[in-house]
């Protein structure tokens, strides 16, 4: 059987027909994809699961070793790899993953699977090989792959024209000008095997996760426009529960849909907004330490556009409660997606995939 790009069908992808799985990709990086995975985790095993994952990261432990290896930036492949980990039978190989060094001299502040994978990519010459490796070594299910094949990073160009290099700038304070588009340096075409994936998926989840430094960061590579619109997935994006100082200051629902949906060139089929907006007062106050709100829905302003979109509006966030280490230099959210009101919400689309057919 030949898919969309014209390859005959892997072993993978016979697997999936006998099983009759739906190919779901989520596309994105960091705590965003990996909650989408966790959510995804509930429904398998329905679901073959993908994710292609930016590698523009230059912050923390992952830029160090960027600084002194010259491989591509690992850090959201290696927390979207963790969250392939079951939760029931292999916790520990998620806390290897995720363990970060707390005391010593070179080594504090590094994570254990940034290393890991450090040291297989200098071992295999390749990012994908060392993945593949990993996921073997540790018998996780699913697939994921990076973006592009190269090292790359995040060139973000504001609107009075000032221009940056460099992803973490974007966990710093608000900017004084609006960002207006972000590139990737040196320009980079999407990843042979990450095209494949999107060509042949039944839904592509984009989001949440940082506008910019996230889903951005993997939407703005060579091809992947041309890809988006070329598969016949359907596609759900997930708004991010709060703004982000940085990037999206001010950024109601509708703002954040449209960039997302010039970038791939097509309307997005699903849109999933949050309608909680009360929490705890030590949550709003950490964010409005950071200059963030909650995100505005005004997605009913869509409706004048004439474009069939599915909304679903639930209470999706859920506090985590996440004690940052003195090593741990990075502005984490401490309000995530529920991913058990996720996969309910997914198992739906999916269900209704399965009526047309």
């Amino acid at each position: 059987m030949v898919r969309p790009g014209g390859s005959e069908e892997s072993a993978r992808d016979k697997d999936c027909s006998m099983k009759n799985q739906k190919r779901v990709v989520a596309v994105g990086g960091g705590t965003g994809t990996s909650t989408v995975i966790h959510a995804l985790h509930q429904i398998v095993p329905t679901v073959d699961i993908s994710a292609v994952v930016c590698v523009s990261d230059s912050g923390g432990s992952t830029k160090r070793l960027r600084d002194e290896f010259g491989f591509q930036a690992i850090g959201d492949l290696r927390q979207t790899l963790a969250a392939l980990a079951s939760e029931q039978t292999q916790e520990w190989v998620r806390s290897l993953l995720l363990y970060r060094f707390h005391n010593g001299k070179e080594l504090l502040g590094h994570n254990l699977g940034n290393l890991i994978l450090t040291a297989l990519q200098d071992m295999t010459g390749s990012t994908e090989k060392s993945l593949t490796v990993l996921q073997d070594v540790f018998h996780l299910k699913g697939h994921i792959i990076p973006v592009t094949d190269i090292p790359v990073d995040l060139q973000i160009t504001y609107k009075n024209g000032t221009v940056v290099t460099g992803e973490d700038i974007l966990d710093g304070p608000a900017p004084k000008s609006p960002i207006d588009h972000v590139d990737l340096t040196p320009n980079a075409v999407i990843n042979a095997d990450a095209r494949k994936s999107l060509l042949m998926a039944d839904l592509i989840i984009i989001g949440p996760g940082d506008l910019y430094g996230s889903l951005m960061a993997c939407l703005a590579v060579e091809g992947m426009k041309e890809t988006l619109q070329q598969t016949k997935a359907e596609i759900v994006y997930i708004t991010n529960l709060m703004t982000k100082a940085a990037q999206t200051k001010d950024m109601s629902a509708a703002k954040h849909l449209s960039i997302i949906e010039k970038a791939i060139g097509r309307p997005c089929e699903y849109i999933f907004i949050n309608t909680q907006k009360r929490f705890d007062k030590k949550y709003i106050e950490y964010y409005e330490k950071m200059g963030e709100e909650p995100v505005k829905d005004d997605l009913d302003l869509l409706k004048k556009e004439n474009i069939k979109r599915k909304v679903f509006r639930d209470s999706f966030a859920r506090p985590t409660e996440y004690t940052q280490s003195a090593a741990d230099t990075i502005h984490r959210s401490v309000l995530r997606h529920d991913t058990t009101k996720l996969s309910i919400a997914l198992t739906t689309i999916l269900q209704t995939q399965n009526k047309s057919q």
